[in-house]
Parts: C-alpha cells; sequence; structure tokens
C-alpha cells in the first residue's frame, strides 16, 4: 500500500506565467492539486474559495507583493496555519529574513527544481504529520 502525502491542494502565486506553469506540472506530477494565482489579490480571493495546504508565493509582483501577501494571509486565523514558502531570484539574507518576520516557513530560490519543489512539500508534510495526533 503507497503512503498517502498529507499535503494535496498547493497554491502557486507568481506573476510569471512561466513559473506558474511549470510549478503547476511538477506539483501535479507529483500527485497534488494545484491552485495558481496571478499575484496577491488573486490569491487572497481564491483563499475564501479554497483553503490549500501549502502556499508558494513570489515575492517581486506587481499590485500586492509576496511580503504583504504573506503577511496579510499571516494575520487571518484561518489561513495562519497554512505554511507559506516564499519564491525568489534574489538570495540574500535580508530577503530570507524579511519573509521569516512576516510569517514565512520557508524560502525557495528560482529557478527551482521539481525535486526543490516537492521537496518543501514533503518538509511541510512531514511536519504537518508530526503535529497530528
Amino acid at each position: 500500500m503507497q503512503k498517502k502525502e498529507c499535503l494535496t491542494r498547493v497554491m502557486v502565486v507568481d506573476d510569471s506565467n512561466t513559473i506558474r506553469k511549470s510549478a503547476a506540472l511538477f506539483l501535479t506530477q507529483g500527485g497534488h492539486e494545484v491552485i495558481v494565482a496571478e499575484d496577491g489579490f488573486d490569491a487572497l480571493a481564491h483563499l475564501h474559495e479554497e483553503t490549500p495546504d501549502l502556499i508558494f508565493c513570489d515575492i517581486s509582483m506587481p499590485r500586492l507583493d509576496g511580503y504583504r501577501t504573506c503577511a496579510i494571509i499571516k494575520s487571518n486565523p484561518k489561513y495562519a496555519s497554512v505554511p507559506v514558502v516564499m519564491l525568489s531570484s534574489r538570495d540574500g539574507i535580508f530577503d530570507k529574513a524579511k519573509g521569516h518576520v512576516v510569517g514565512a516557513a520557508h524560502y525557495l530560490t528560482k529557478p527551482f527544481t521539481k525535486e526543490q519543489l516537492l521537496d518543501a512539500v514533503r518538509l511541510f508534510s512531514s511536519t504537518e504529520k508530526e503535529g497530528a495526533p
């Protein structure tokens, strides 16, 4: 019998169509349901319809950047427990620290590989299993 992952619904928030499509493909191939959003406002609108188990969120987006999007998500008790993984092409310590301050659980540098993306999902799936009764 194959072990089922706890995380099945993953949201990808990125203004780049290429990043959204490749992340969705990788995650779907990994057996996960994927919700895509073009920016922070789009992500917040999707949250009212369906709650993901994990959110990958780009930092640099028009209208509402990833830091503010993450902070808004984390400030809502309904979504505060949903892990947010920041995505960025910048790999600086300041960017990672700022992500941590707004509540991000992890930071992934672009370009990412399929394995890096799925490893991040597995990381939070394991964390969720350990916290379960």
